[in-house]
């Protein structure tokens, strides 16, 4: 049986404690009982319990809601007061401290159970909220598209590993292939099956290469109050905070040994050890990790575990780059466009015109689907027409032989003058831009009839630079 949650007891009355222990247990909470409060707070610490239920009457010189007050002075573990007063004065003393709730005593068992999934639901969604602000991550769910062969075998065998609820995944393939948006449709696709609601199930994804390497442990695993000069309380790592859910680890090719080893044991034991804590907590996650490398050649260069690795690849799924499936490109620019017309409220744009998806068909596409969602949503920002044509693409796509300056239109003045090699696209293109400017007399109108962009495409460009 899964467990649901860490539940620590402190009450005096042996009796209610241990018939408490047992309802709890017979529902799948894992428990720890105490009778005192003498060094609760190392105890509870030392446990690291999802919640607290707490009695205020302990028939000592300390009571309950002086041990509230320094739970929550130390702790952000929410606690849930048993009392026999039924008055409101006590219940508001212990709101007022801290308390998440309070139950008055005698209570009913399902009465019990159900305050603790609601405090326990209301902690989760609070670590995820804060979570999600921290990384400040602005996330949109695209579905995978294609209709090759590939990309049907690939879905096809990732619905077949959903669906049989496999723990561990690795998908691996060029960078903006879409292994993250495969990820996100392997975790709808599991809790589809479960009849979960999706939107309550966790979905957290780390990029092993963003995160620092003085921070990346205690990102991953949590840690203790005091771990570190820094810690100054308890805090879940991402494995707690995907419990029940999906952590998918991008680019894991590229993470620590050390950590390696400590991924590993995560993997074989479903369990983690915060950094300076002393007990296994225990979760169940699923794990999706992503890589661009190719990781057989990572472990025969002693740069990856091999034992990570066989593990990881048991369930193995492989994107192919976008030019070796070509004819998902039009169906492709197309979802994108849509998707984009939708988000900047550009309806009159319907698609492409012949040749512009023969030249989209023709493209390398190097940076893969995210190169191609880029291009389509610049076009999507700076055009207005009905249907693109090639003249509004970026003269990356027209072959080799052209000149490869992105956001300067294929038609460009050739009375400009190329800037020396060696700056970067977006130095050209903003030198292109002042260039043009001083020859109008800083009219813009006059400008992009020398660009051969429309005015709204160069007062963004205008903009974007900080020109004005």
């Amino acid at each position: 049986m899964k467990i649901k949650g860490r539940i620590f007891l402190l009450d005096d009355d042996e009796l209610i404690i241990t018939m408490l222990a047992r309802a709890l247990k017979n529902e799948g909470f894992e428990t720890q009982v105490q009778t005192s409060g003498r060094d609760i707070i190392e105890k509870i610490e030392a446990w690291h319990p999802d919640l607290v239920m707490l009695d205020i009457n302990l028939g000592e010189s300390k009571n309950g809601l002086d041990i509230l007050g320094e739970i929550k002075q130390d702790l952000e573990t929410p606690v849930v007061m048993l009392t026999g007063d039924d008055t409101a004065e006590t219940a508001i003393k212990a709101m007022k401290i801290g308390a998440a709730d309070y139950l008055t005593k005698p209570f009913n068992v399902d009465e019990v159970i159900m305050v603790i999934k609601g405090v326990l639901e209301k902690s989760k969604l609070k670590d995820e909220v804060r979570y999600l602000r921290k990384t400040r991550l602005e996330y949109v769910h695209h579905q995978m598209v294609g209709e090759s062969p590939a990309v049907k075998e690939i879905l096809e065998n990732a619905k077949k590993i959903a669906t049989a609820g496999v723990p561990t995944i690795l998908i691996t393939g060029e960078s903006g292939t879409g292994k993250e948006v495969l990820a996100r449709n392997i975790h709808d696709w599991i809790h589809q099956k479960k009849d979960e609601p999706n939107e309550g199930v966790p979905y957290i994804a780390v990029n092993c290469t963003a995160l620092p390497d003085n921070l990346i442990e205690s990102e991953l695993f949590g840690h203790t109050k005091w771990a570190f000069t820094d810690a100054k309380t308890d805090k879940k790592g991402m494995f707690e905070l995907a419990d029940g859910g999906t952590i998918l680890l991008d680019e894991i090719g590229d993470m620590r040994g050390d950590l390696q080893s400590k991924f590993l044991r995560v993997l074989e034991n479903r369990s983690v050890r915060r950094l300076g804590g002393k007990v296994d907590l225990p979760v169940e996650v699923t794990v999706i990790a992503t890589t661009n490398r190719d990781l057989k050649e990572a472990v025969a260069n002693k740069e990856f575990r091999e034992d990570l690795f066989f593990r990881l690849s048991t369930f193995a799924l492989h994107l192919p780059p976008l030019r070796d499936r070509r004819e998902d490109i039009p169906l492709l620019a197309q979802y994108f466009l849509d998707f984009f017309s939708q988000k900047y409220t550009k309806r009159n744009i319907k698609g492409f015109t012949p040749e512009a998806e023969k030249l989209l068909q023709e493209y390398k596409w190097p940076g893969n689907v995210r190169e191609l969602k880029n291009v389509v949503e610049r076009c999507v920002v700076l055009e207005n027409k009905e249907l693109l044509s090639t003249e509004f693409l970026p003269l990356e796509l027209c072959g080799p032989a052209q000149n490869t300056y992105p956001f300067v239109e294929r038609r460009k003045n050739p009375s400009l003058i190329l800037p020396e090699n060696g700056l970067s696209l977006e130095d050209v293109e903003k030198d292109l831009i002042k260039q043009a400017l001083a020859r109008a007399g800083n009219n813009q109108t006059k400008a992009a009839k020398l660009l051969n962009v429309s005015h709204d495409s160069l007062r963004y460009q205008v903009k974007k630079f900080n020109l004005a």
